[in-house]
Order: C-alpha cells, then sequence, then structure tokens
C-alpha cells in the first residue's frame, strides 16, 4: 500500500483536510491535485484516483471547507466560487507544490476551469471529467435524462419539488432511480461511494446547487463559464462516460471552446467512470499527463 501523509492546514481562519498519497515524483513527472464534486461532497468517492501514486506522481486530496474532515463552519454567505479558488491555492502553497496538473470532477471540474481561468503560472495540465461549463445546459441536458425516468418516479419528484418538501425520504428514493443510471452504475455502490453521500454537506450544497442534481436552485444556477473557456492556455483532457448526467453534449462544449483540448468519452460509464472503470481510467489519464510532462 503505497504511503499516505495527511494533515490539517490553515485556510481563512478555519482548517482544510489534506492526503497526499505518494513519496514524491519520478523526474520529468509532476503531482496532481485533485478537486471533489459537490458542492459539499468529500473526497472520499474519488479514492481510487489514488492509483496515480503508482504511476510515478503524488496523487493529492483534500477535503473542501465545510466538507468532511475540514471545518465545516455554519455560515451560507461563506459558499462561494471565490472561496474555493482561493481555497486550492491555499492548500498548493501549504503543500508547497511548484508545478502540478489539476483534475477535477464534476463541481470539481467546474472550479479547476475557474481557478485555469485565473492564469497560475503553477498550471501544468487540467483534467475536466464529467463538468458542465455551464449550468443553464446541465439543467437542460439533466431534464432530458429525467423525463426519460418512469413517470411515477417524475411525478413523485414533481410533487415533492413544487410542495417544498425536497427533504423527505421519498423524494431522495426518487432521486436514487436517477443517481443510479447517470450517477454511478455499479450495484452495489462501493463504500467509497455511499460514504460520500451519507456525508454530504447539505449547507453547501444545497446554498450553491439545490435540492438534488437535477432542481438547481442555488447560487451556481445561472453560472457558465462557456464564452472565457477560450482563454485557457494549458493541456486539457475532457472526460465523460455515455450514461453520464454530465452528458456527451456537455463535455462536446467544454471540448470545444477550450483550444487544443481533447475529449473522451467512455463507454458504459456515467459520471462516476473512475469508479466504475478505474484502471481503465487511470491509464487514460497517465497516459495523457505522461504527453504533457514528455512536452
Amino acid at each position: 500500500m503505497t504511503a499516505a501523509v495527511e494533515a490539517p492546514i490553515p485556510f481563512r481562519g478555519f482548517e482544510t483536510w489534506t492526503r497526499v498519497v505518494g513519496a514524491g515524483e519520478d523526474e520529468g513527472k509532476r503531482p496532481v491535485l485533485c478537486l471533489h464534486g459537490g458542492p459539499g461532497a468529500t473526497h472520499w468517492y474519488l479514492e481510487p484516483l489514488e492509483a496515480l501514486a503508482g504511476t510515478g506522481r503524488r496523487a493529492v486530496f483534500y477535503d473542501q471547507l465545510g466538507c468532511g474532515a475540514s471545518s465545516q463552519p455554519h455560515d451560507p454567505s461563506l459558499w462561494t466560487v471565490e472561496l474555493f479558488v482561493d481555497e486550492v491555492a491555499a492548500v498548493r502553497r501549504a503543500l508547497g507544490l511548484e508545478r502540478v496538473h489539476l483534475f477535477g470532477n464534476s463541481w470539481g471540474g467546474m472550479l479547476a476551469m475557474e481557478v485555469a481561468l485565473t492564469q497560475p503560472e503553477w498550471l501544468a495540465s487540467l483534467v475536466l471529467a464529467s463538468s458542465p461549463a455551464s449550468i443553464p445546459q446541465w439543467v437542460e441536458e439533466t431534464g432530458r435524462l429525467r423525463a426519460q425516468l418512469p413517470e411515477d418516479v417524475q411525478a413523485t419528484l414533481t410533487r415533492h419539488e413544487q410542495a417544498g418538501t425536497t427533504g423527505s425520504p421519498e423524494y431522495e428514493e426518487a432521486c436514487l432511480v436517477f443517481y443510479r443510471r447517470h450517477v454511478c452504475r455499479l450495484d452495489p455502490w462501493p463504500e467509497c461511494v455511499t460514504r460520500t453521500f451519507a456525508e454530504l454537506s447539505r449547507e453547501v450544497y444545497e446554498t450553491m446547487n439545490g435540492p438534488s442534481e437535477f432542481h438547481v436552485t442555488g447560487t451556481l444556477r445561472e453560472w457558465s463559464v462557456v464564452p472565457r473557456l477560450g482563454e485557457i492556455r494549458v493541456p486539457a483532457l475532457v472526460v465523460s462516460g455515455e450514461h453520464d448526467e454530465a452528458t456527451p453534449a456537455i463535455s462536446r462544449t467544454v471540448h470545444e471552446a477550450i483550444p487544443g483540448s481533447e475529449l473522451v468519452i467512455l463507454d458504459g460509464c456515467s459520471h462516476m467512470a473512475h469508479v466504475e472503470q478505474p484502471e481503465r481510467y487511470v491509464a487514460l489519464l497517465d497516459e495523457f499527463l505522461s504527453r504533457v510532462e514528455s512536452s
């Protein structure tokens, strides 16, 4: 088992919990800083990516403020894109990561795009995994997928959304029908996925996103960086799954807007392709990162 070092770092008067897997980099390689989704999830569902440490690079994880093992202040005004962009920089500085690849899944990829648009000199490449560049497009696409659910499931979802009772177990059960099609298609879900869902920060998630993946009512509902993606100047890999809630159409929007980016759609996979096909996924990332490093 590859050694890991866990430690909190100071951030805005709180603590951000970090985990670094691997002892260092082979010659010419760079560490990978991994940004988890949510907003409000934890890094736990990204555990299969710890295998990146076996490719000669450290795999660096952290729980974003408000999530997991990091400080969890209760103040909805904190949960802004700006705060989380600043946190990426704080983690990098505190861990002494001079030049890194940035991997972001879902919301983590949205965050990675925001970071890349600040033009940081330390950024070696981007991997944008199952991430939208436009929440209005996300809402449109998840709405299309939702319309393919059984009619009784759709009716349950709509009834609770209209009544404002999205915290009910019945609503959550109906959401799971969508999630098992488009978030993680393994049956049963691995422990790292169930633990992540169980520990989701509802405050962060509902403030920024809303009550579910397809009912977006939070502060991100109008978010889009599509017009600015042409400013990104580092190599970028856009990857998602055939059945992903971040649909192939969403991934094509990101890919077509970032100059020189690469696009891979993994057949048979959904939003957590790295969990569903971990060996294939890590090999894909290693191949891309190795090409970036060799150039």
